[in-house]
């Protein structure tokens, strides 16, 4: 096996990467009760994404590779200069910024609420979304 090339042999179908975003923990203004416009909340991020890579990201072809950080900056920007009144907004926002790119064939965001419930250690929301050339984003499945 060539060390420049560990996935050479590997078929095209099979050159997929996932992508965790593990806990991204993050401040904003979430909910619509009056105490919750008033005081910024936290909330935990997980993202998965599962995208195409080509034969120069194999390479080691920095320019062509899906760049997480940058991803992820665009998340923590939108969520804490936000302002949502419902879970289900700030989830789809977010799972729209990590399916923009052109390689993702899917994604998934959770986003957890803590202490939204008395007697629960949080709520949460999970949307995915699947690349379809039929369908535009906006036909989001609510999943959980």
């Amino acid at each position: 096996m060539n060390p420049k090339r560990p996935l050479q042999n590997v078929q095209a179908p099979s050159k997929r990467a996932t992508i965790n975003v593990k806990n991204l923990r993050l401040r904003t203004f979430i909910g619509f009760n009056p105490e919750e416009m008033e005081k910024k909340q936290d909330v935990v991020i997980n993202i998965e994404i599962n995208y195409r890579i080509g034969d120069s990201v194999l390479e080691d072809v920095v320019e062509q590779a899906l760049n997480y950080k940058t991803v992820t900056k665009k998340v923590i920007s939108h969520v804490e200069n936000g302002r949502f009144l419902l879970l289900e907004k700030l989830v789809a926002d977010v799972l729209e910024i990590c399916s923009e790119h052109p390689d993702v064939i899917t994604s998934r965001v959770t986003i957890d609420k803590p202490h939204a419930l008395r007697f629960a250690d949080s709520v949460s929301l999970t949307l995915e979304y699947q690349r379809d050339e039929m369908k535009p984003m906006r036909h989001l499945e609510k999943v959980s």
